[in-house]
């Protein structure tokens, strides 16, 4: 008696090769390989770190006026970025004009023993939003509170001084025609006099701050403000 399996048979016919399948697999591979190498190394960065540099400056739009400002060159931390602001802070070492290197740190208990000199000119750039100019103060709201005599120039420049009650008492106005220099001042006492001297630049107000010993040579001074105005800038016309 013959037994049947019961179990399906498979027919010859029904088994296909695999290696039919690897051979446009490799192709491909071997084809789609400089491809993708090719794009790897456009795609790969090729930039390597560099040392920070000092002079790196940084597109600074203010009343929409645009300034280039050494980074190192703010005070405040927070204003260091570029793009529109409404004020800048900066300080510069004079008279190299270099952007300071680090803050000077100055203890308790070393201030008063190691007074440090003022060796840096102040600026702060802000919008002014239409305010009143400074050359129309220094034409027509100075003179109004200026006493009646003034002193002679003395090396081109002369000094007027407000009078008590005023706005600005306490206070001198110092001025010369060439080089162009205006410069409102406190007096020596019981502090050292600290100056400040203003123009305007498109829809920015630049304001100019420095020791009132420094107008002895105020020709030099006049000259450093004016090259600062420039490497933020641009010559004026």
């Amino acid at each position: 008696m013959t037994l049947l399996s019961s179990a399906p048979r498979r027919s010859r016919g029904s088994v296909k090769p695999r290696r039919g399948h690897l051979a446009p697999l490799l192709a491909a591979a071997l084809i789609a390989a400089p491809a993708v190498t090719a794009v790897a190394w456009l795609l790969w960065p090729t930039w390597t770190p560099k040392a920070f540099d000092n002079n790196e400056r940084l597109p600074v739009s203010i009343g929409e006026t645009l300034f280039n400002v050494p980074q190192h060159a703010f005070r405040r931390k927070v204003q260091r970025h570029s793009g529109p602001q409404e004020r800048v802070d900066l300080n510069f070492a004079y008279p190299s004009l270099a952007a300071p290197d680090a803050p000077r740190h100055v203890t308790a208990e070393t201030i008063e023993d190691t007074p440090q000199p003022i060796d840096r000119i102040f600026l702060s750039i802000a919008a002014h939003h239409d305010s009143l100019a400074p050359d129309i103060l220094v034409r027509t709201i100075y003179p109004r509170y200026l006493d009646a005599t003034r002193t002679q120039p003395r090396d081109g420049l002369s000094m007027g001084a407000f009078r008590d009650g005023t706005p600005y008492a306490g206070e001198d106005l110092f001025s010369a025609d060439a080089p162009a220099m205006v410069a409102r001042c406190t007096r020596d006492a019981p502090t050292p006099g600290m100056c400040l001297s203003e123009r305007r630049i498109g829809g920015a107000d630049l304001t100019f701050r420095f020791p009132r010993q420094w107008l002895t040579e105020w020709r030099d001074l006049a000259g450093a403000m004016e090259r600062l105005v420039q490497q933020l800038h641009g010559p004026q016309s």
